[in-house]
C-alpha cells in the first residue's frame, strides 16, 4: 500500500474542503511547489493532485500551479478535476503528469473513459466519491441515483489503473475512513482501490492495511498531514513494515 499526500488547489493555492464544500476551505500554502517537495521530502511516493476550481467550472482552471508542482518534484502525480475530454487529458499527461483520474465524465461518459484508456493505457484513474453508497459529480454538487458499486463494476474491463474512492460524509472531517464500504467496493472489482477521505491517523492506516488484501492498494491524505493530526513519515514506514 503506497500514501497519496494530497494538494487541493483553489485559486492557485493549497487547500482543503470540509466534505466537499467550496465556502468551507482552509488555505494551508500559498505555494503549491514548495508544499508538493515538503511532501516529497517526508516520504511521499506520489502526488495526488485536485484542480477544486476545474471540478466545478468543469474545464481546468489552475493549469499554472499544476505546472509548476510538476516541475519541482522527482515523484510522479496524478491529477483530477474539471477533465472532461480527450485533449485535455493529452494536455496534462504532455505536461508530465502520470495519471488523469476522471470524476464526472466516468458517469456521464463511460465511452470516453473507454477510449480515453486504449489510448493512454496504465494511466487513467477513475475516481468514485460517494455520499450514503451514491455517486456523486460534478465537484460533489450533484448526487445521483447511481450505486458507487454499480458505477465500478461498469468499469471493469476498461483498462482503468485505479479507483479512488471517496466517502465525502469523511472528507476533510478526521473522523476516519469508511473502511467498510471501501473493502465492500474493492472485493466487488479486480481494480485496485485508492481510498480516500477521513484519515486522520495511524490507526487509520492500520485500519486500511488490514483490508489490503481485499484490493485496497493505497490511500490519500491531506488535511490530516497539513495539521500534524498524521505524520507522513510515520505513515509511509507503517507501510512498509519500519518502525
Amino acid at each position: 500500500m503506497i500514501i497519496l499526500p494530497a494538494i487541493d488547489l483553489k485559486g492557485g493555492r493549497c487547500v482543503r474542503l470540509e466534505q466537499g464544500l467550496m465556502d468551507k476551505d482552509t488555505v494551508y500554502h500559498d505555494d503549491p511547489a514548495a508544499q508538493a517537495l515538503i511532501w516529497q521530502e517526508q516520504g511521499g511516493e506520489y502526488l495526488h493532485i485536485v484542480d477544486l476550481d476545474g471540478a466545478f467550472a468543469g474545464v481546468p482552471k489552475n493549469r499554472e500551479a499544476i505546472r509548476a508542482i510538476v516541475a519541482a518534484i522527482a515523484i510522479p502525480a496524478e491529477l483530477g478535476g474539471g477533465i472532461r475530454d480527450l485533449a485535455t487529458i493529452e494536455a496534462y499527461l504532455e505536461l508530465g503528469i502520470e495519471r488523469v483520474i476522471l470524476g464526472t465524465v466516468a458517469k456521464e461518459n463511460p465511452a470516453l473513459v473507454q477510449e480515453a484508456c486504449r489510448l493512454f493505457p496504465g494511466r487513467i484513474v477513475v475516481g468514485i466519491d460517494a455520499k450514503d453508497g451514491l455517486v456523486a459529480i460534478r465537484g460533489w454538487a450533484d448526487v445521483t441515483e447511481k450505486k458507487a458499486t454499480e458505477l465500478a463494476k461498469e468499469l471493469e474491463g476498461f483498462g482503468v489503473a485505479a479507483i479512488i474512492y471517496t466517502d465525502i460524509a469523511r472528507d476533510g472531517m478526521m473522523q476516519g475512513p469508511n473502511i467498510e464500504a471501501t473493502k465492500a467496493l474493492a472485493e466487488s472489482i479486480s481494480i485496485p482501490v485508492i481510498a480516500s477521505g477521513g484519515v486522520s491517523s495511524l490507526a487509520d492506516i492500520r485500519n486500511l492495511l488490514a483490508i489490503e488484501a481485499s484490493g485496497v492498494s493505497g490511500v490519500i491524505t491531506g488535511k490530516a498531514i497539513y495539521t500534524g493530526a498524521l505524520d507522513l513519515r510515520a505513515a509511509v514506514a507503517l507501510t512498509k513494515g519500519t518502525p
